[in-house]
């Protein structure tokens, strides 16, 4: 498997910096491997270079209109899970849920578990409210396997969130919902909308919209109106994740590793000033294809136009709705 190395030491040939055979310096190297991971920092910016959506998926508490996302989890509000687990080699068992939903691109917390810990890959096990007991892959193989603890798993903090809904489980009647529940869409408001709601705590059966406002290293989730059931699952672009050493396995779809090495190459010629005029040609039109090739497949169909807003869906039958005074239109 690919490693940063790898895409390192042959971003470095095709500039010149490197001959066929050679290796690049330990400090080349380490230059070379800070701006690998600014570069890919940079690409959870752009749009349609992430090629995964991330689904979170939290309870949400009877009277708590506000939630905490990102690492340190330490409050009850905070937007994670908790499940009971071990890991041998690179495979994590999960045999319990405890909170929260078990989620690609998780990173894990535990006794002698070590830091940067990620889930990169479902194996039996499919995340929570689909199958959270079973088998997923990590990032980093342990060297001696972890028994089995309560683990706590975190959220990167998400730069925005695409889409929300919210599953609830009884009825208004107080009776169980057949097959696991409804699904009600859940607006995503811009500030400017979610200052214009009055009465910010009313109390309603589950929300109807959320405002997430993302902070430095951890975000805040607000929900309206003020739910007293319900389980929030939100939709947002997967952050890359930074290497935590040369040695690391790339995990990312076909096509990334070419991407990786041409645009690292365009961004080292600068720092080394040996590419020939040609090969500033080439180097350039190869990174831009690379990136091109790569968004037109992660490009997303355009929603249909005659597709209700949420805020107008089942107005008639949504109890949420009859609460909310009408603030929306």
């Amino acid at each position: 498997m690919t490693k940063p190395i790898d895409v390192i030491s042959r971003a470095l040939k095709d500039i010149g910096a490197l001959e066929a055979g050679e290796v690049p310096t330990a400090d080349a190297a380490q230059d070379a491997f800070d701006m690998l991971n600014d570069l890919i920092d940079q690409w959870s910016n752009e749009d349609m270079m992430v090629f995964n959506t991330t689904e979170i998926i939290f309870p949400l508490i009877s009277g708590q209109v506000q939630y905490t996302i990102g690492p340190n989890p330490s409050t009850a509000n905070y937007i994670g899970a908790s499940f009971t687990g071990s890991i041998t080699g690179n495979i994590l068992t999960v045999t319990g849920l405890t909170t929260g939903a078990v989620a690609q691109g998780q990173t894990l917390k535990g006794t002698g578990i070590i830091a940067g810990t990620k889930i990169v890959e479902f194996i039996t096990g499919a995340g929570g409210q689909v199958n959270e007991v079973g088998t997923y892959k990590l990032n980093i193989t342990y060297p001696t396997p972890v028994s089995s603890q309560l683990i706590t798993a975190y959220y990167q903090k998400p730069l925005f969130i695409d889409q929300a809904y919210v599953r609830v489980n009884t009825q208004s009647n107080g009776q169980a919902v057949p097959n696991g529940g409804l699904d009600y869409q859940v607006a995503v408001l811009s500030l400017d909308n979610y200052n214009q709601i009055g009465l910010k705590t009313l109390n309603g059966p589950w929300p109807k919209a959320l405002y997430y406002n993302p902070n430095a290293d951890t975000g805040n989730v607000f929900v309206w109106p003020n739910p007293s059931q319900g389980e929030m699952h939100m939709f947002s672009s997967t952050i890359f994740s930074n290497y935590e050493t040369l040695y690391d396995d790339i995990v990312l779809p076909q096509g990334y590793s070419m991407a990786l090495r041409w645009n690292l190459a365009e961004r080292l010629m600068p720092m080394y000033g040996k590419a020939s005029a040609t090969q500033i040609g080439m180097i350039n039109a190869y990174a831009a294809q690379s990136k091109s090739t790569i968004k037109r497949n992660n490009m997303r169909p355009i929603a249909a136009a005659g597709y209700p807003d949420s805020m107008l869906v089942g107005r008639a039958k949504d109890a949420g709705w009859i609460l909310s005074g009408g603030f929306f239109r």
